[in-house]
């Protein structure tokens, strides 16, 4: 299977003052293009600090990570945010969407920062919100939708510029089991399709839905159960 993501040796250190905290030590992972991966892990092991280095929403200290074969941990800033835009979806615990827009208008963003016209904005959004189920609500505002919907929205969002990879970071964290359910269903039907799912999650319920699990402790991968 053609590797879509390779990390060596990633280590992220914060610096609080004089003290370094060291958040990942040295991580290695592959990852295959339309693989479904849970990465586990309890509070403060390092799981989101992983997603964010590989979300190139963080940089990591040191250590090699390559996204389709690019060296992602040697871009400067303007490319991180391209890689970000196009290559990158993202689906979050507390869904990020902006109140003032309706749902289509919300799933329209990540095109708009791409370049694609209105008319082409306004046809990919209203796809990707019938995939989802919500082809009936495009003017409604996320203050008018429950958790469960805001969240298909946000995943709408996340899968309507076509990315290389979607990165979940505990999606069903703000929901009650019904929905969350739903929205599992939902990543397993993606990854069905062919997408690659990145998925982070506390819950070995939910982790169970992937079809691999990585799980870390005190910043390291670990074969061993959680605790």
């Amino acid at each position: 299977m053609k590797e879509i993501i390779t990390v060596q040796a990633l280590e992220k250190i914060y610096k609080m003052g004089k003290v370094s905290v060291p958040a990942l030590k040295g991580i290695d992972v592959t990852i295959n293009k339309g693989e479904f991966v849970a990465i586990m892990g309890p509070s403060g092991s390092g799981k989101s600090t992983l997603m964010h280095i590989l979300g190139c929403l963080d940089t990591a200290t040191n250590g090699i990570y390559s996204l389709n074969y690019h060296k992602v941990s040697e871009m400067k800033k303007h490319k991180l945010a391209m890689i970000r835009n196009k290559q990158i979806g993202f689906v979050f615990q507390t869904f990020n969407l902006l109140p003032h827009l309706n749902i289509q208008k919300n799933v329209e963003l990540p095109l708009m920062y791409a370049g694609f016209s209105a008319k082409q904005r306004s046809q990919k959004a209203k796809k990707v919100l019938a995939e989802v189920g919500l082809g009936d609500r495009l003017r409604h505002k996320p203050s008018e939708l429950s958790g469960g919907q805001r969240q298909r929205v946000a995943i709408a969002r996340a899968i309507v510029n076509e990315p290389s990879i979607i990165l979940a970071d505990e999606p069903t964290g703000n929901l009650d089991t019904n929905s969350g359910n739903d929205i599992l269903s939902i990543f397993t039907e993606l990854h069905a399709k062919g997408h690659t799912i990145i998925m982070v999650t506390h819950d070995p319920v939910v982790a169970k839905k992937a079809n691999r699990i990585i799980k870390i402790v005190d910043g390291m991968i670990t074969n061993g159960n959680l605790t």
